[in-house]
């Protein structure tokens, strides 16, 4: 029911427009009155009504200064002025305004009524298409996620201007203007799945992630697999800290309530530019290396003083320094990023000892150790013949032994060589998972709870997994490309059959007509109607 408000400071007209309409039996809230608009305007920021019925002749506030607040802060609200002066430049001035409506006084009640009736008819169409707008972006969020981690990968890459970034956060509503910056990177997964496959429970612990960086300042990112950036802003680095500290204190409590949910995080260093936030994420990333190194739940920090566990959790515990521990190759080769080999080979061997690298004969044990484990995953895991594993992965040899630099490269060679045979091997995975996607697609698109999450947990994908393959093999986000599925179907409708618009729109998977309309038309460019009226069809609506 849309609400009214009445201005006028005549008594007896302002009791007569609130007595004479039985305004409730015409489907409105009669929701207030006043005898002027100093007095109005607190009550309507209140009451927040649809339409204001106003006189333009008022004591200590007239009108159109009135109209002209209103409209400054809800702009959706319609005005309809009641005036005894035909004068024109009132009337000019209402407009300029924006008021809807300009009536001469003495006004009856069936003319008023009329043209609050049309105006009725405004703000419903106004509302409805409010709401799908608002329902477009956020089912368009998915593209939106996409095109955030595309920017975040080129801050943390480092080379471009500050006026560039600033330009490209804006055309993403994004504002990362701010004294002081913070990484905090976070990888979330259930012990119960595979890295990457669907998990109810991570899709619920992310959204928690998602409200507790709004909470604290920070932009949230999809970053890897499974994987959240949050860019931490403020002052100072007092009040970075303090940002930090307060969020990582309230994920944890998020984590508890979820006991088979595995986490690790990890916290770069405060910098002051936007062009150095790629500095605080080397950092952060050279923390993020011992996600591979450990078993345990921890958030740790990166330090120019060497590496240390957030709030003295030891972490390390379980590495034994006498020891090379092959799990941790594995679990880097089956989890592990390319972006991220540096890193974890560099915390790899500083674990072992800092001075293992640095002895032939540990030096030779290192390098062998690493390439049986090498051989072995993709062999055994991943499935490649032994003779093509031998055609891609040297065995070390004298020269590469004899001296230190030289192992270090042999041994990111061969872990960059690995990760890249992961990677094509998953891509013939990746085929398969989107045949069965697009299958289920065109199976099921005239359901309307169709969504990416649904379509994730039916290939047993997680949602920001599926999403990049989805762009990755389609060229297009997955709602984009349900949306283009959708109207292709309606099209085809339209041109074949009689059906009304409304009862297309249900057939391709939108229960709300409305929200139809404005679909097709901000996709298509024209209205279901003109399209079929263009000679897509013979039928008439």
């Amino acid at each position: 029911m849309l609400k009214v408000f009445l201005v006028e400071d005549e008594y007896v007209v302002r009791e007569g427009i609130k007595n004479n309409i039985d305004w409730n039996a015409h489907g409105y809230e009669f929701c207030g009155e006043a005898g002027d608009g100093e007095l109005a305007f607190p009550m309507i920021q209140k009451e927040k009504p649809d339409i204001v019925i106003t006189d333009i002749k008022m004591p200590f506030m007239d009108g159109l200064t009135l109209s002209r607040m209103i409209k400054s802060e809800f702009p959706w609200v319609e005005i309809i002025i009641l005036t005894g002066y035909e004068d024109f430049q009132f009337a000019r001035e209402a407009i300029k305004i924006g008021v809807s409506c300009y009536l001469l006084k003495p006004v009856n009640g069936e003319s008023l009524l009329k043209e609050v009736d049309q105006l009725a008819e405004k703000i419903l169409e106004k509302k409805e298409e409010r709401e799908a707008a608002k329902r477009y972006e956020e089912e368009m969020r998915e593209r939106t996620e996409l095109d955030k981690r595309d920017f975040f990968n080129k801050l943390i890459k480092g080379g471009l201007h500050a006026s560039e970034l600033i330009e490209e956060s804006k055309k993403l509503s994004i504002d990362i203007t701010a004294v002081r910056y913070n990484v905090v990177l976070i990888k979330v997964w259930s012990d119960k799945h595979d890295i990457g496959e669907f998990s109810n429970s991570v899709l619920k612990v992310e959204e928690g992630i998602r409200k507790i960086a709004d909470e604290n300042g920070a932009i949230f990112f999809d970053f890897i697999v499974e994987g959240t950036a949050l860019l931490f802003k403020g002052d100072s680095d007092a009040s970075i800290e303090k940002q930090v500290d307060t969020a990582i204190s309230q994920m944890k409590a998020l984590f508890e309530g979820y006991k088979h949910i595995r986490y690790f995080g990890a916290i770069g260093q405060v910098v002051g530019r936007v062009t150095e936030i790629h500095t605080s994420f080397d950092w952060a990333s050279r923390a993020f290396a011992h996600l591979y190194l450990t078993s345990e739940n921890a958030f740790l920090v990166g330090s120019q003083d060497g590496l240390r566990p957030e709030n003295d959790v030891n972490i390390l515990s379980e590495i034994d320094p006498q020891h090379i521990d092959r799990r941790l190759v594995k679990r880097f080769l089956r989890g592990g990023e390319p972006s991220e080999i540096t890193f974890f080979l560099e915390e790899y061997l500083n674990n072992i000892g800092n001075d293992a690298i640095r002895s032939s004969m540990l030096r030779q044990y290192i390098a062998m150790d690493v390439y049986f484990c090498v051989v072995d995953f993709l062999e055994n895991e991943l499935g490649i013949e032994r003779g093509e594993v031998d055609k891609k992965v040297d065995i070390p040899n004298q020269e590469v032994l004899s001296d230190e630099n030289k192992t270090s490269d042999y041994l990111l060679d061969i872990l960059e060589t690995a990760l890249s045979l992961r990677q094509t091997h998953a891509l013939g995975r990746y085929h398969d998972v989107m045949k069965q996607a697009v299958a289920y697609i065109n199976e099921h698109y005239a359901e309307e709870e169709l969504s990416l999450n649904t379509l994730a947990a039916q290939v047993n994908f997680s949602p920001n997994h599926l999403s990049a393959i989805f762009k990755q093999e389609t060229g297009q986000p997955f709602i984009k490309y349900l949306t283009d599925y959708r109207m292709d179907m309606a099209k085809e409708l339209l041109s074949r059959t009689s059906k009304k618009s409304n009862e297309i729109g249900i057939l391709v998977g939108y229960k709300d007509p409305h929200y139809f309309s404005y679909l097709f038309k901000k996709t298509q460019g024209i209205t279901p109607t003109q399209y079929r009226n263009k000679g897509h069809g013979d039928a008439e609506e």
